[in-house]
């Protein structure tokens, strides 16, 4: 008995050395992702939260929301240029990634497992269009983005705003309800136990190479652009609260698509859609094509051989929904 009782105590002492440890490391490779990708925009405060944003460029507004696991570099990277020349282009941090802190409607320590909603998340960006000053916008967003832009735009409906949607562009977002889950990686990471033991480990030992191939995974089958990698800040994603926004957000997200698409028949405004036919993230079968049964305003451009990053693989079609979008909604 003795024996067991003191062999228990050794483990319990290796495990928490290891959990502190792990902590240490994690969090040095935190500092070291922030140091290498600093803040590239400007912060404005929205009930008491920072929320990190670009702005730049002539004409009508124009919002970019980007997706899971991402940040606002990802349209700074090669978008923003193709776009300033005639839009006052906006990119954001969506709440809890990049640089745009998590608001409080919802519980954030380690062992939470809600994440901020669609719905959570356009208003918190909402007002800080407000405060800039944007008004009617179109609102672009890609995969989990889109379905912030949705949310947008279907909060519109509920009254006058100058910060509504003129019209929504969709790159490859989530629009609809998926069958089944979402698999094991978002279930595990996005439970009790994944915030408190699997995203720690995670967030210390991932290397360079394996966010490197995840990056290559979600361009698959186009290649990564040259210089994307290096450039849209990748370690970032995997700083621990970072890691745990995000997939809670994914995990708990479908409950709330299904709210939204309750609404989407009313919606009236233009909204472009640009879908690769070899998206398997998200099936273009699942979202567009049926949103676009209810949705009588919705105009898709498929693009074929194109997986889950259209605005990079065919960035031309990405700029003309932008454009057909602006023409649609009377702000060209």
């Amino acid at each position: 008995m003795k024996l067991g009782r003191r062999a228990f105590t050794v483990a319990g002492l290796a495990l928490l050395v290891g959990t502190i440890a792990t902590k240490a490391l994690a969090n040095r490779r935190e500092r070291t992702a922030e140091e290498a990708y600093p803040p590239i925009g400007d912060f404005v405060e929205v009930n008491g939260k920072k929320v990190h944003y670009t702005r730049e460029g002539n004409g009508p507004d124009l919002v970019l929301l980007h997706g899971a696991g991402g940040n606002l570099r990802e349209f700074t990277f090669a978008h923003v240029d193709m776009l300033k020349d005639r839009y006052t282009v906006t990119c954001f941090d969506r709440p809890g990634l990049g640089y745009t802190e998590r608001p409080d409607a919802v519980e954030q320590g380690a062992l939470a497992t809600d994440g901020e909603s669609p719905q959570i998340q356009a208003e918190m960006l909402r007002e800080a269009a407000r405060q800039l000053g944007i008004k009617s916008p179109i609102v672009a967003g890609h995969s989990f983005g889109g379905i912030v832009a949705m949310a947008w735009a279907v909060q519109g409906l509920d009254g006058e705003d100058d910060v509504n949607a003129a019209a929504v562009v969709s790159l490859a977002g989530v629009m609809m309800p998926w069958p089944g889950d979402l698999g094991r990686y978002y279930t595990i990471n996005g439970s009790l136990f994944g915030g408190a033991v699997t995203i720690p480990l995670i967030s210390a030992l991932a290397t360079d190479s394996q966010i490197d191939q995840a990056i290559t995974g979600i361009f698959n089958p186009q290649p990564v652009p040259e210089g994307y990698a290096n450039y849209v800040g990748g370690p970032l994603s995997v700083r621990p609260v970072t890691f745990r926004a995000n997939v809670r957000q994914v995990n708990t997200l479908r409950p709330h698509v299904v709210e939204l698409k309750k609404r989407y028949p009313d919606l009236k405004l233009p909204i472009e859609v640009v879908h690769g036919d070899l998206d398997e993230t998200v099936p273009i079968s699942v979202h567009p094509y049926e949103a676009q049964k209810i949705i009588t305003s919705l105009n898709l451009a498929e693009l074929a051989g194109v997986g889950h990053m259209p605005h990079h693989a065919e960035p031309e079609a990405t700029i003309a929904a932008i454009d057909r979008a602006a023409s649609r909604a009377g702000l060209r």
